[in-house]
Protein backbone atom coordinates (compact mmCIF):
# COMPACT_ATOMS: atom_id res chain seq x y z
CA UNK A 1 0.00 0.00 0.00
CA UNK A 2 1.64 3.64 -0.89
CA UNK A 3 2.54 5.63 2.11
CA UNK A 4 0.93 8.90 2.12
CA UNK A 5 2.55 12.54 1.43
CA UNK A 6 2.32 13.94 5.31
CA UNK A 7 4.32 10.67 6.20
CA UNK A 8 6.59 10.99 2.99
CA UNK A 9 7.71 14.82 4.08
CA UNK A 10 8.17 13.54 7.41
CA UNK A 11 10.99 10.82 6.02
CA UNK A 12 12.47 13.51 3.56
CA UNK A 13 12.63 15.62 6.64
CA UNK A 14 14.29 12.64 8.52
CA UNK A 15 16.52 12.11 5.61
CA UNK A 16 17.87 15.54 5.22
CA UNK A 17 18.34 16.33 9.12
CA UNK A 18 20.67 13.20 9.38
CA UNK A 19 22.53 12.50 5.92
CA UNK A 20 24.14 14.46 3.39
CA UNK A 21 21.24 14.46 0.23
CA UNK A 22 22.82 16.43 -2.57
CA UNK A 23 20.59 15.46 -5.64
CA UNK A 24 16.59 14.55 -5.47
CA UNK A 25 17.64 10.82 -7.31
CA UNK A 26 19.44 10.05 -3.76
CA UNK A 27 16.37 11.59 -1.62
CA UNK A 28 14.17 8.77 -4.16
CA UNK A 29 16.26 6.67 -3.31
CA UNK A 30 16.23 7.04 0.15
CA UNK A 31 12.84 7.18 0.21
CA UNK A 32 12.08 3.92 -1.69
CA UNK A 33 14.86 2.52 1.18
CA UNK A 34 12.30 3.19 3.41
CA UNK A 35 9.19 1.24 1.47
CA UNK A 36 8.15 4.76 0.13
CA UNK A 37 6.53 4.82 -3.34
CA UNK A 38 7.69 7.89 -5.01
CA UNK A 39 8.81 9.04 -8.10
CA UNK A 40 11.57 12.09 -8.66
CA UNK A 41 8.86 14.36 -9.91
CA UNK A 42 6.98 13.92 -6.68
CA UNK A 43 9.92 14.28 -4.53
CA UNK A 44 10.81 17.45 -6.43
CA UNK A 45 7.20 18.74 -5.75
CA UNK A 46 7.66 17.64 -2.12
CA UNK A 47 11.09 19.62 -1.75
CA UNK A 48 8.88 22.95 -3.01
CA UNK A 49 6.36 22.56 -0.74
CA UNK A 50 8.49 21.76 1.85
CA UNK A 51 10.66 24.98 1.03
CA UNK A 52 14.02 22.65 1.12
CA UNK A 53 16.98 24.84 0.25
CA UNK A 54 20.71 23.66 -1.36
CA UNK A 55 23.45 24.96 1.09
CA UNK A 56 26.71 26.45 -0.97
CA UNK A 57 28.30 22.96 -0.15
CA UNK A 58 25.31 21.39 -2.20
CA UNK A 59 23.33 19.69 0.47
CA UNK A 60 19.48 20.15 0.88
CA UNK A 61 18.65 21.52 4.41
CA UNK A 62 15.14 22.57 5.93
CA UNK A 63 14.50 26.80 6.07
CA UNK A 64 14.18 26.14 9.84
CA UNK A 65 17.24 24.20 10.37
CA UNK A 66 18.56 27.21 8.01
CA UNK A 67 17.23 29.33 10.50
CA UNK A 68 18.45 27.76 13.48
CA UNK A 69 21.98 26.92 12.07
CA UNK A 70 21.76 31.01 11.96
CA UNK A 71 20.80 31.55 15.21
CA UNK A 72 22.83 29.47 17.01
CA UNK A 73 26.47 29.13 14.75
CA UNK A 74 27.83 32.03 16.37
CA UNK A 75 25.61 32.34 19.63
CA UNK A 76 26.34 29.07 21.02
CA UNK A 77 29.32 28.68 23.25
CA UNK A 78 28.79 24.52 24.02
CA UNK A 79 26.42 21.93 24.25
CA UNK A 80 25.98 19.17 26.83
CA UNK A 81 23.66 16.13 27.35
CA UNK A 82 22.73 14.54 30.48
CA UNK A 83 20.45 11.53 29.71
CA UNK A 84 17.48 13.44 27.85
CA UNK A 85 18.39 16.86 28.99
CA UNK A 86 20.14 18.60 26.83
CA UNK A 87 22.24 22.46 27.98
CA UNK A 88 22.93 24.75 25.34
CA UNK A 89 25.67 27.55 26.85
CA UNK A 90 24.75 30.78 24.76
CA UNK A 91 26.07 34.53 24.92
CA UNK A 92 24.83 36.58 27.76
CA UNK A 93 21.29 37.31 26.45
CA UNK A 94 20.81 35.29 23.79
CA UNK A 95 19.01 32.14 25.16
CA UNK A 96 15.34 33.09 24.10
CA UNK A 97 16.13 33.61 20.64
CA UNK A 98 18.11 30.53 20.79
CA UNK A 99 14.90 28.48 22.18
CA UNK A 100 12.91 30.21 20.02
CA UNK A 101 14.57 28.94 16.70
CA UNK A 102 14.99 25.59 18.55
CA UNK A 103 10.88 25.42 18.89
CA UNK A 104 10.96 26.68 15.74
CA UNK A 105 12.40 23.97 13.89
CA UNK A 106 10.03 21.40 15.38
CA UNK A 107 12.47 18.85 16.17
CA UNK A 108 10.37 15.56 16.88
CA UNK A 109 12.72 14.55 19.68
CA UNK A 110 12.19 17.41 21.96
CA UNK A 111 9.59 17.76 24.24
CA UNK A 112 10.17 21.58 25.33
CA UNK A 113 12.76 23.90 25.64
CA UNK A 114 13.29 26.42 29.14
CA UNK A 115 15.31 29.42 28.74
CA UNK A 116 17.12 31.59 30.95
CA UNK A 117 19.53 34.59 29.82
CA UNK A 118 22.74 32.59 28.65
CA UNK A 119 21.22 28.91 29.04
CA UNK A 120 18.53 26.86 27.64
CA UNK A 121 17.60 23.86 28.56
CA UNK A 122 16.00 21.48 26.45
CA UNK A 123 14.00 18.24 27.31
CA UNK A 124 13.80 15.09 24.86
CA UNK A 125 11.80 11.96 24.80
CA UNK A 126 14.83 9.68 25.78
CA UNK A 127 18.16 9.25 26.63
CA UNK A 128 18.90 8.55 22.84
CA UNK A 129 17.05 11.75 21.92
CA UNK A 130 19.16 13.82 24.05
CA UNK A 131 22.02 12.67 22.25
CA UNK A 132 21.22 12.62 18.74
CA UNK A 133 19.69 16.42 19.46
CA UNK A 134 23.07 17.04 21.27
CA UNK A 135 25.00 16.04 18.04
CA UNK A 136 22.57 17.68 15.97
CA UNK A 137 22.96 21.31 17.72
CA UNK A 138 26.80 20.65 18.31
CA UNK A 139 27.45 19.60 14.32
CA UNK A 140 25.56 22.97 13.38
CA UNK A 141 27.35 25.28 16.25
CA UNK A 142 30.65 23.73 14.73
CA UNK A 143 31.40 22.29 17.75
CA UNK A 144 32.30 18.53 16.41
CA UNK A 145 33.51 17.56 12.89
CA UNK A 146 30.57 16.63 10.10
CA UNK A 147 30.05 12.86 9.73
Amino acid sequence: MPRKRNGRQDAIRDIVRNGKVRTQRELVDELHAREFTCTQATVSRDIATMGLRKQPEGTYVLPEDLHLKRMVSDLVDDVVCAGNLVLVKAQPGMASGIAAAVDGADLPDILGSIAGDDTVLLITKTDEDGARVSLLLQRICGLVEEA
